[in-house]
């Protein structure tokens, strides 16, 4: 169980880090932002690319994995961020996402 938190813990930071490379260079065309804002988007792009190898297990089955915690951590973001309410289905959807991720994470080694 330990393992599964520890791999989750590094997923979300990881989403966060790709979804704030992409939020940031949004603010700066769709908000007229500081361009300031496309060097710290990058600086985050690689932060994300260099947390996916950190992890054990083969490239592909990484990023399925992660994929399930991407899917909640965006919709997390849209709630606290972008302060737009999450319906039952966004909740159900994140739900299954998460458990696919542990599906995958955790599969015994071979």
């Amino acid at each position: 169980m330990m393992e599964l938190i520890k791999v989750a813990a590094l997923f979300f930071v990881t989403a966060v880090a790709e979804i704030l490379g992409c939020y940031l260079p949004w603010l700066a065309i769709r908000e007229g932002k500081s361009s300031w804002l496309f060097l710290a988007g990058a600086i985050s792009l690689a932060a994300f690319s260099w947390m996916l190898t950190l992890h054990p297990t083969a490239a592909g089955r990484t990023y399925a994995a992660y994929g399930g915690v991407y899917i909640a951590v965006a919709l997390l973001w849209l709630r606290v961020v972008e302060g737009i309410a999450l319906t039952r289905w966004d909740l159900a959807g994140a739900a299954l996402a998460l458990a696919g991720m542990a599906v995958i994470a955790m599969q015994p080694s071979a």
